[in-house]
């Protein structure tokens, strides 16, 4: 199979999606790689190393784009549909709940969407995510702590305070992979650390993992607009996969926030649990004041951590690259039902039933295409 990877054109997005070692891997089973000229450069790998694992560089995206599988690391944006072509492989970030003409370029072009973010294990976990929410949700508590000090608009306090002072307090809202992480970082910084979670199971492994350093709540409308009016920053990370993001933190909860508090929400990128982050940020831009509240949006994160986040991401995503290339899309979805999970797009169809009921399409069952 031929495979290409372009360079990725999003703000300020750095990552790559495979490294040399992942080249080496695909081309010693029978496969060739083509990588877009300085696709590498921002996570630190040359031309060269590439073509010394066996890949071929190319110089522009088209080329890169016209191969029979595609990996990248964030969904294409508008200038990129023009290269989608009837057959494509596309396996990368989707995250097409709230992206309408994604959608709809993929299913006009009949791209075969695998996303990262949809393949799930048995065990509901997800293993193309875990890494990256990992990343995101350690950042989120330091991109946090550097907005609360006063030269970035924030209130000016330290979160783990100081002997005689007030530690700061974070609020996290979502117990899982983002959520989790996030804690770790507040925990360390000494920060007075409350995590919101619908799960009272998940609640419980939360307090064996923490102990008395955190407080776990149950998240509902009264704790979390309790909880957010108290808070220093905010913390979003709730996730419900391929689905838009629930509004769970109102505008009046915003309001109810002292001024200069932060809100960092790291689902962005489906929606935003915040009725307050009506928009995506960048790393150039990366936020904006409401109601008095810093408010960061930025829906690639990780990007901003180019190095270890793409290690972390290709670390899990190439053995599934490998399978598809090995096998065709078709025998290793059949064969793999995570796999199976991740198709968001087929044959013209959306066959992922969170994507079509969040933007009202028809459902078509993935399984039904691929028999035919």
């Amino acid at each position: 199979m031929r495979v290409g990877i372009p360079k990725e054109i999003k703000n300020n997005e750095n990552r790559v999606a495979i490294t040399p070692a992942g080249v080496i891997h695909l081309v010693h089973s029978g496969h060739e790689v083509f990588i877009q000229k300085e696709a590498g450069l921002g996570s630190g790998f040359t031309d060269q190393e590439y073509i010394n694992a066996g890949a071929h560089i190319v110089a522009t995206a088209k080329e890169a784009w016209s191969n029979d599988m595609v990996m990248k690391v964030k969904e294409p944006i508008a200038v990129e549909y023009d290269y989608f072509f009837e057959g494509l492989i596309l396996f990368t970030y989707l995250h097409l709940a709230p992206e309408r003409e994604l959608t709809q370029a993929l299913i006009r072009k009949k791209v075969t969407g695998i996303a990262y973010e949809t393949v799930q294990l048995a065990n509901g976990s997800l293993p193309l995510l875990t890494p990256m929410s990992e990343v995101a949700g350690r950042m989120a508590t330091q991109i946090g702590a550097q907005f609360l000090e006063k030269p970035h608009g924030g209130k000016g306090i330290l979160l783990g305070g100081t002997p005689g002072v007030k530690r700061g307090k974070v609020a996290i809202i979502g117990g899982g992979v983002a959520g989790t992480n996030a804690a770790k970082i507040a925990t360390g910084m000494g920060a007075e650390v409350t995590i919101l979670d619908l799960s009272q199971g998940r609640l419980v492994e939360l307090d064996d993992i923490f102990g008395s350093s955190i407080t776990t709540l149950m998240s509902n409308p009264y704790n979390i607009a309790l909880t957010v009016s108290e808070a220093d920053l905010v913390i979003g990370a709730v996730l419900i996969p391929g689905a838009k993001a629930p509004k769970l933190v109102t505008d009046k909860m915003i309001r109810s926030m002292e001024p200069g508090s932060v809100v960092v929400d790291i689902a962005i990128d489906q929606g935003g649990i915040f009725e307050t982050t009506d928009r995506i940020t960048t790393h150039d831009d990366p936020v904006y004041i409401k109601h008095g509240v810093v408010h960061y949006a930025v829906a690639n994160m990780p990007g901003a951590v180019p190095r270890t986040s793409t290690f972390a991401l290709t670390n899990v995503t190439v053995p599934y690259a490998l399978e598809i290339a090995n096998k065709g899309y078709m025998k290793a979805c059949l064969e793999n039902e995570s796999l199976l999970k991740g198709i968001n797009t087929l044959h013209g169809h959306v066959v992922y039933k969170a994507v079509a009921d969040a933007q009202q399409l028809a459902y078509t069952n993935a399984l039904s295409l691929l028999k035919i």
